[in-house]
């Protein structure tokens, strides 16, 4: 028996790509589903794709239910929490792959196309977390997986308003994993690689056989598993593999800035020095005045 038997998970983004083959996986190991997947595209039968995955989680013997709102809709996250626990009286883990792209080069993307993409990717994101850790903390226990991207550490030409709001979703992560750990409810920070209808048009094609969505889907299982332990964590997964990521900053060094080149020089002085680490802001920010005063 799976230790994710019987455990209530959301997942938003359900219907396509990455967020199926998580709600798949997931209830392959016995979780129950929330499957949330906003219906811009139906079939004959009025059936939307969160209503084909719960279909074919049901016929393979599982539980599962559809819910198709927007996730920028702070209405979703209530009605996915209000169909979570009045189904099943829970929810132990919540899954946040729901996301749009919008690609164009940061001078030609319009204010309303930009806000759209935060709206989506960064309030929808917070609002799900959200509503699913206030119950999460009222049981003391709970998982969140949230799904940012590597272009929200690294940037990414033409997909401007994608980088800045997966950049916030790493940020985010790692502070709701602060607050929760007392309560017993860990957030954790997932950037796959996977060929997606978001990704299809920009995947080379040697690399496009190994980018299954599939095979990052048992990542998020043990991160949703309740003995996991794993809290604050940024992974970059794909494939066959995976890596760690994390924020650093590295050595201080006195500055006395008198134009570029001093500051250039600086900042190699810097990264030749020791790496630091913090898990939040705050811890940086005494270590650096601390080390200013010695």
């Amino acid at each position: 028996m799976s230790s994710l038997d019987g455990r209530v998970v959301v997942v938003t983004g359900g219907g396509r790509g990455l967020g199926r083959a998580f709600a798949l996986h997931l209830a392959r190991l016995g979780a129950r589903l929330v499957v949330n997947n906003r219906n811009r595209v139906v079939d004959e039968n009025g059936l939307g794709p969160a209503d084909h995955v719960v279909e074919e989680i049901r016929s393979a013997g599982g539980e599962a239910v559809a819910e198709h709102g927007d996730v920028a809709d702070p209405a979703t996250a209530r009605r996915l929490v209000e169909l979570a626990t009045g189904t099943w009286g829970r929810i132990d883990a919540c899954v946040t792959s729901a996301a749009v792209s919008a690609p164009a080069m940061f001078h030609k993307s319009t204010p309303e196309a930009f806000e759209a993409v935060i709206r989506t990717n960064v309030l929808g994101t917070a609002q799900v977390a959200a509503a699913c850790s206030a119950v999460m903390r009222e049981q003391r226990h709970g998982r969140i997986v949230m799904v940012a991207s590597t272009a929200g550490l690294h940037g990414e030409p033409a997909v401007s308003a994608y980088a800045a709001s997966k950049g916030a979703v790493i940020a985010l992560g790692r502070t709701v994993a602060v607050e929760g750990a007392p309560r017993g409810v860990h957030t954790n920070v997932l950037l796959p690689y996977a060929l997606t209808q978001m990704t299809e048009n920009g995947m080379a094609g040697e690399h496009r056989h190994l980018m299954d969505p599939e095979a990052v889907a048992p990542v998020v299982a043990a991160l949703c598993d309740p003995s996991c332990e794993l809290n604050g964590e940024v992974i970059v997964a794909a494939g066959s593999g995976l890596r760690a990521s994390d924020s650093v900053e590295w050595g201080t060094v006195p500055a006395s800035c008198s134009g570029p080149e001093e500051l250039a020089d600086l900042l190699g002085r810097s990264r030749k020095g020791p790496v630091h680490r913090y898990t939040n802001a705050r811890d940086g920010f005494l270590d650096f005045a601390a080390e200013m005063t010695r």
